[in-house]
């Protein structure tokens, strides 16, 4: 088993143990790629669309006759050529849904925490609480007490389900780069796209059962026990 090293809430430091399967061996690239270009081709709606000559307004009468006029032959106004006219192999409404296999979700989202980790852009938190309510200057003070430059670089607070509530989520709601959100909605694209990570002990227990690394009798077996906590 691996250690970190645990920040307590109210003062003071620690450690815990994790698998060392989420802090060493390899970082899948590809997989990473294979994530994050699911991800944002499932953002695409697929609503665009155009109107071909069947659906635009206008009348099907021949706009001139056929011979003798000495203009080129056409047909009705709702032709593509017309300026009016209907659009010819335009987009049409379309499904854009890429959705990876379960081993490989479970894969790129291990190789984007064990990235982190392996770079040492990763705090782990006892726990996160507010218990005067949201206050965004609280927020501020646990993010620079931990050491995390929230005002140059991107941050990712991760919290488990319970700590998941309005105090938390909207004490970080007005810093443009910080993101607060529950670790079972926590995506490879969301560890990607900030540069620090900052877990709570319970968000990291999730995450762990979330890539087969414990509790689930996945992959492998390992679980976050905190020393002195």
């Amino acid at each position: 088993m691996a250690t970190a090293k645990l920040i307590q809430l109210d003062g003071g430091e620690s450690t815990l143990e994790v698998p060392d399967a989420l802090v060493t061996g390899r970082v899948h690239q590809d997989l990473l790629f294979r994530a994050v270009q699911s991800y944002l081709t499932n953002q695409r709606q697929g609503t665009h669309a155009t109107k071909t000559r069947a659906q635009v307004a206008g009348s099907g009468r021949k706009v001139w006759p056929q011979k003798h006029t000495g203009r080129a032959r056409h047909g009705d106004r709702r032709s593509p050529i017309w300026v009016g006219g209907g659009t010819t192999f335009g987009p049409q409404p379309r499904d854009y849904e890429y959705k990876l296999p379960k081993k490989m979700r479970r894969q790129a989202l291990l190789s984007a925490l064990r990235d982190r980790f392996q770079s040492e852009r990763v705090k782990v938190l006892d726990r996160l609480e507010f218990p005067e309510g949201p206050k965004t200057k609280a927020a501020i003070a646990l993010l620079e007490r931990l050491e995390l430059p929230w005002e140059e670089k991107s941050v990712l607070v991760v919290v488990s389900g319970p700590e998941f509530g309005i105090p938390v989520k909207k004490s970080f709601s007005n810093l443009p780069k910080v993101e607060c959100m529950p670790a079972m909605s926590v995506h490879p694209y969301d560890v990607l796209k900030h540069e620090w990570l900052l877990l709570t002990s319970g968000a990291l227990q999730e995450l762990i059962v979330r890539v087969g690394l414990g509790g689930g009798g996945g992959e492998g077996e390992g679980a976050v026990n905190g020393d002195g906590s």
